[in-house]
């Protein structure tokens, strides 16, 4: 059974993440796998370092893997300790360079089995749309190639910065049948095998073809491709 996944629009690790502490409870353990690997440019100690900070205060310990560059998704070891996590935190960043760095690399294969044996995996910000075979291109609001991970679903995260023109824009190009769903930052949308739910600071919405949706209506299962 797949673990509870987590997309985080961002202003993670801050007051009104209160989901972090459900995610914790939902990896029944207390280690953070951490992969800044979407921040490799972008001071990823700091990055660590502000997790390590929230999640101590819930007496909890981060792991930080320092996946940075495609030869290390290539190490053995790296995915080995990937595949034993309970809970797997993708920091946000550079969409684009996460994706060159997990495509069809063992240590994505090992995050993708972990979630698929129950681990929690949790996305930031920008990482959210790169899990989607459909991933938004943050850009300009078009698709390109993502991760694969589940096909029915794509993510705008930040969605309360996003201009109105850049959504509707998303959303008429999306596939039929496809929910694209917007997160606002301090704000998750949690996926179990028993449906999706929001928590935290801010909203999420969702559409499909055309329409607005609750985000409780989003399939539960189907949504996920676990090939």
């Amino acid at each position: 059974m797949t673990g509870t996944l987590a997309l985080i629009g961002g202003a993670e690790w801050t007051d009104g993440c209160t989901f972090d502490s459900k995610l914790l409870e939902a990896s029944g353990g207390s280690v953070v796998t951490l992969l800044p690997t979407a921040s490799a440019y972008q001071r990823p100690d700091r990055v660590a370092a502000k997790a390590e900070s929230w999640f101590s205060s819930m007496g909890a310990t981060v792991e930080v893997l320092p996946v940075l560059r495609r030869a290390d998704a290539l190490d053995p070891g790296l995915a080995a300790r990937a595949a034993e996590a309970t809970l797997v935190y993708l920091a946000g960043g550079s969409p684009m360079h996460l994706r060159s760095v997990l495509k069809d690399s063992p240590l994505w294969e090992a995050i993708v089995s972990a979630w698929l044996g129950g681990a929690v995996l949790a996305a930031v910000a920008e990482a959210t749309t790169v899990l989607s075979t459909h991933m938004v291109d943050l850009r300009g609001g078009a698709f390109t190639v993502g991760l694969d991970l589940f096909d029915d679903v794509t993510v705008i995260p930040r969605y309360d910065r996003w201009s109105e023109d850049t959504w509707h824009r998303t959303a008429q190009l999306a596939p039929p049948a496809m929910a694209v769903v917007g997160i606002d930052e301090g704000t998750a949308v949690l996926a179990t095998p028993e449906g999706w739910t929001g928590s935290g600071a801010g909203s999420a919405v969702a559409y499909r073809d055309g329409q607005r949706i609750d985000i409780e209506r989003l399939e539960p299962l189907r949504a996920f491709r676990t090939r």
